[in-house]
């Protein structure tokens, strides 16, 4: 099994996540079997119970488990399907390390950070490499992204782990890619190798020594630049990428292809395949294609988002990106008009008319609308009120979640006339509980409760109004 390692400098957030997916892409190109996992050195043991202004989104795997927005890209860019075990939390690790040391497994030793929670952290990422992506064969390469930034205090018990793990799997199966940025300030317009600099030389003091500093910047970099950070940064020039901002993400396998980083990494890890095949070719070619169509597009669709965290885009990264891929599809560019909920309902008439008539106006210009999911009540009576637009003047919708529970509400209280139908996670004292707790939702515990998943549903019953 050969490893990417990959990690971040000066700022979260850089784009190690499409990084990573496209240094799996065009290793994919040469029919390379690749598994991913990502690391979040948080304590929570996912990501489900985080305010989606915390940290965007949850991505819901098909097992149910509930995990960070990176392993979306994974799963689209891979086109793998990952299950809750490709998603490593400082939580996770150290509940499984807590449960085994309660077991009295460690035989009355000392638990400490070094040996047991970094060998628990090696353990952990060479069982799931191991494990067949999709039912097929194991993968050759796992690609790991460590979240946050070097320097982190959460992130050092990982990066112990790994500067052990080179070590463990021996150098030609480990490959370390460090993300960086490389800002422009504006008074000078100049390229800043400064902080990619600091960057890999604190990386290096704790034992790992990058061999591919991938430079993000706003413009393409300059030679000059290139040559600074290599002869700082311990690299040949040839392995200092840079990944400027581009229309689309697609670009970013075809920016690194252009650069011949797959052709490193397979050098590099000694993999057991030819440079350049025509399968490659094809596979790539079809990215290039899909990227160009994306900048092509000449057709608008305009969906409106009726939603009630739309001050963070992260917040509905999923619905956003399926509503791209659906656009895309079918050869037009999405408009996309976030509205939160709030703002239709009445009582904005008073503490802001603007507010209400400027959201309004965008719901009733909206080819389609989408309703998402949320938790509370906080504008539900909103969504309610879209719904009912949605429903009465035949716009296309879609309600996921607590979308769909507005949209049956909605339903019952206009259509079977009963006026105070809701659901019963925001009214429990309602006559009419058309939405009802499922038995296994635990209102105590917040965590890992819900019915998530790729999952079939038997009805047992013939008396069902369904």
């Amino acid at each position: 099994m050969k490893y990417v390692l990959v990690t971040g400098g000066v700022i979260s957030g850089v784009g190690k996540g499409i990084i990573a997916s496209s240094l799996g892409t065009i290793l994919k190109s040469h029919g390379i079997r690749v598994t991913s996992i990502k690391i979040d050195p948080y304590i929570n043991i996912d990501a489900g119970t985080f305010s989606p202004y915390e940290h965007g989104e949850v991505f819901v795997l098909d097992d149910g488990g509930e995990v960070d927005l990176d392993l979306g890209n994974y799963e689209r860019f891979l086109d793998v399907t990952l299950t809750r075990d490709n998603n490593i939390t400082t939580g996770k690790i150290y509940q499984q390390v807590i449960n085994k040391e309660r077991r009295g497994d460690f035989l009355g030793k000392t638990v400490q950070v070094v040996p047991h929670i970094t060998n628990a952290i090696q353990d952990w990422v060479t069982k799931v490499a191991e494990k067949p992506v999709d039912g097929q064969e194991k993968a050759d390469v796992c690609i790991i992204e460590l979240g946050g930034t070097i320097g982190d205090i959460e992130g050092m018990p990982f990066i112990e782990a790994f500067r052990q793990f080179q070590f463990r799997v021996k150098k030609e199966n480990f490959c370390c890619v460090h993300v960086s940025l490389v800002p422009q300030p504006k008074t000078t317009g100049e390229q800043k190798s400064k902080p990619t600099q600091s960057s890999v030389r604190e990386l290096r003091g704790l034992g790992l020594s990058p061999d591919i500093i991938v430079c993000r910047s706003v413009t393409p970099l300059t030679e000059a630049v290139r040559d600074k950070i290599s002869l700082f940064c311990h690299v040949d020039p040839q392995q200092v990428y840079c990944v400027h901002d581009v229309t689309s993400i697609y670009r970013v396998p075809l920016l690194l292809q252009d650069q011949s980083a797959d052709n490193f990494l397979i050098k590099r890890l000694k993999l057991p395949v030819s440079v350049k095949t025509d399968k490659s070719s094809y596979l790539m070619s079809r990215w290039k294609e899909l990227a160009n169509r994306h900048d092509r597009l000449l057709k608008e669709v305009s969906i409106v988002l009726v939603g009630k965290y739309t001050e963070l885009s992260d917040s509905y990264a999923s619905v956003i990106k399926a509503l791209q891929h659906a656009a895309l599809a079918v050869n037009h560019r999405l408009d996309l008009i976030c509205i939160e909920a709030a703002d239709l309902e009445p009582e904005t008439i008073h503490t802001n008319p603007q507010r209400y008539h400027e959201a309004w106006k965008e719901v009733v210009g909206a080819n389609g609308m989408i309703v998402p999911g949320g938790f509370g009540v906080r504008g539900t009576e909103g969504k309610i009120l879209a719904c009912n637009w949605a429903r009465t003047k035949n716009v296309p919708f879609l309600g996921i979640c607590l979308g769909l529970q507005c949209a049956v509400i909605e339903f019952s209280r206009k259509v079977l006339k009963w006026e105070d139908a809701n659901s019963s996670e925001l009214d429990d004292t309602t006559k009419h509980p058309v939405v009802i707790d499922m038995p296994e939702h635990n209102t105590g515990q917040m965590g890992g409760t819900m019915r998530l998943g790729k999952r079939k549903t038997l009805f047992k019953t013939n008396k069902s109004v369904l």
